[in-house]
């Protein structure tokens, strides 16, 4: 019978600190991205109907102001900021209640309140207002959960 001895060094050699801080930082941006996707759905949906308009809005604010913001990728190697329209065509396919969806990009928020700088929140605050805004003006609906919304980056 052998014994294996395990001697500590100080180092891992299959285990590096920087690569799993690596991970979990885009981990944490790709969740980011998806409540993005959330909440950009909720103020779309907030309507009872999703029009051609605001979709073409939300893929062209993520082209033009997300997809430059950072170099995190999600494990295929694609930009993290196209999670935002992936999650928002799935919620726009499966059509949860968008006060949901809310709520969860809320939750999100007031777990990781380190992302939201002033700069993040007033893009996430014009790109809203551009979704909201796409198809013939702001309703009624889409004013109150802007301002719901105003009111929590605004804390």
């Amino acid at each position: 019978m052998s014994f294996f001895f395990f001697t500590h060094t100080g180092t891992f050699p299959n285990l590096k600190l920087e690569e799993m801080n690596d991970t979990l930082h885009r981990d944490l941006h790709q969740r980011f991205y998806q409540n993005l996707g959330r909440l950009f759905y909720a103020i779309a949906a907030v309507d009872g109907v999703i029009k051609k308009e605001e979709i073409d809005a939300l893929k062209k604010i993520v082209r033009e102001e997300w997809l430059d913001l950072d170099e995190y990728t999600d494990s295929f190697g694609t930009d993290a900021a196209f999670q935002i329209e992936i999650i928002f065509d799935w919620l726009d396919a499966n059509k949860p209640d968008p006060q949901n969806a809310f709520q969860t990009f809320m939750d999100f928020h007031a777990d990781h309140k380190e992302l939201f700088t002033p700069q993040i929140n007033e893009k996430i605050l014009a790109a809203s207002q551009n979704i909201a805004a796409a198809f013939r003006g702001k309703n009624k609906s889409e004013l109150v959960m802007l301002a719901k919304l105003q009111s929590l980056l605004k804390k």
